[in-house]
C-alpha cells in the first residue's frame, strides 16, 4: 500500500489542529504556527507503511487522525503487533531513544492523516519549547509503560487473562459508544489479538465466540464490540 498524499499543502496548516494535542497543548498560538510551518501533511491508506523497522529514522510523525499499528519482525520473519497508538501522539521519535533508525514499522491501521517534520527538527522542539518537551516525555514515559505492562502479562498471566487485558486496553485507546455496547473503533482482527497476546488464532476464536455466546462481546470481521466491560475486567483479573 502507498500514502495517498505525500506533498506539503498549498494553504497553510491552522494551528488549531495542535490545540488539543498533547505535547503542543501548552505552546501559544504563535508557537504552534512556527511549529506547523515545518510539518508536512501526509494521508495514508488503511494498511499503509508509515516507516519501516531499521530504516534511517529521517522524520518523525503526529498522526492527526486514526489510529496506527506499531510492528516488529522476529528473527524468524513472523511479525508481532507491539502497540496500537491513537491519534494525537507522536510516532517515529527514535532520536528521543537514541537511535537513528526506526526501532519498529508502522502500519496505517485505519486511514489516517500524519503530519511530519524532519528529524533535526526534533532538538530544536525540545529545546526551544520548554512547554513540549515535558509533554513528550511524558508521552514516551506512558507509551514504555504499557510495553512493560504487556510483558508482564505475557510472563505471568493465563492465555484467557491476557486476551481480555489486550481487549480492554484497546477499548480503552479507541472505544466509542453505540447502540450495542462499546465498539473499538479502529479494524481489529482475531489474527491481530493472537499477534498482541502471544496466543494462537485457534485460541483466540474459541474465547471469542464463547464470550459471544455469553453476551460479553459481539465480533465480526475486524470488528469487536464489547458488551460487558465489567465480566472481561473481572477475567482479566482472574475473579471470573
Amino acid at each position: 500500500m502507498r500514502a495517498v498524499e505525500r506533498a506539503k499543502h498549498a494553504r497553510r496548516l491552522d494551528e488549531s489542529l495542535l490545540d488539543q494535542v498533547g505535547p503542543f497543548a501548552r505552546l501559544t498560538a504563535a508557537e504552534r504556527r512556527q511549529i506547523l510551518d515545518r510539518a508536512v501533511s501526509s494521508r495514508f491508506e488503511q494498511g499503509a507503511q508509515i516507516f519501516e523497522e531499521g530504516a534511517v529514522a529521517d522524520r518523525f510523525y503526529l498522526p492527526l487522525d486514526g489510529y496506527v499499528r506499531v510492528v516488529r519482525q522476529t528473527k524468524d520473519g513472523e511479525q508481532v503487533i507491539m502497540l496500537h497508538i491513537p491519534s494525537g501522539q507522536l510516532i517515529g521519535i527514535a532520536q528521543a531513544f537514541d537511535r537513528d533508525t526506526y526501532p519498529a514499522t508502522a502500519v496505517a491501521a485505519s486511514e489516517c492523516v500524519a503530519l511530519a517534520w524532519p528529524v533535526s527538527f526534533w532538538n530544536v522542539l525540545v529545546e526551544d519549547y520548554p512547554g513540549f518537551a515535558g509533554a513528550a516525555m511524558k508521552t514516551i514515559g506512558l507509551r514504555v509503560k504499557e510495553f512493560n505492562e504487556r510483558v508482564v502479562e505475557m510472563a505471568t498471566l493465563q492465555v484467557e487473562q491476557r486476551i481480555a487485558h489486550m481487549v480492554l486496553r484497546l477499548v480503552n485507546q479507541a472505544g466509542r459508544k453505540s447502540a450495542d455496547g462499546i465498539e473499538i473503533a479502529m479494524p481489529v482482527t482475531r489474527q491481530d489479538l493472537s499477534e498482541m497476546t502471544g496466543s494462537t488464532l485457534h485460541t483466540v476464536s474459541r474465547l471469542l465466540s464463547a464470550w459471544e455466546k455469553k453476551g460479553w462481546v459481539k465480533s465480526g470481521r475486524r470488528r469487536i464490540i464489547v458488551r460487558e466491560p465489567h465480566q472481561l475486567v473481572l477475567l482479566s483479573e482472574g475473579r471470573s
